[in-house]
């Protein structure tokens, strides 16, 4: 089910919409506010995730050994797959 909204925007940003229907960006006016809001949400979850992982960390740090022992895998993987190796 969908909604329908009105909103107000500036004459520019109207003028600049109606550039990339007329383009092909878009096939409509709806059509590129409804990515451009898909755009925001997407990115509004990322920060939200983001910093729920900020306050995880920040409640219960992760010990600095598992972090060298990470980056000690990750260089032998390199390492592996730069001699042309199986690194697996």
């Amino acid at each position: 089910m969908s909604q329908q909204i009105a909103i107000r925007i500036p004459t520019h940003d109207l003028v600049a919409l109606d550039d990339a229907v007329a383009r092909g960006r878009f096939p409509n006016r709806a059509a590129a506010v409804r990515e451009a809001l898909a755009r925001l949400l997407r990115d509004e979850r990322r920060r939200s995730i983001e910093e729920a992982d900020r306050r995880g960390y920040g409640a219960d740090p992760q010990e600095e050994w598992i972090g060298a022992a990470g980056l000690a895998a990750f260089a032998s993987l390199v390492a592996a797959e730069e001699r042309d190796e199986d690194p697996l």
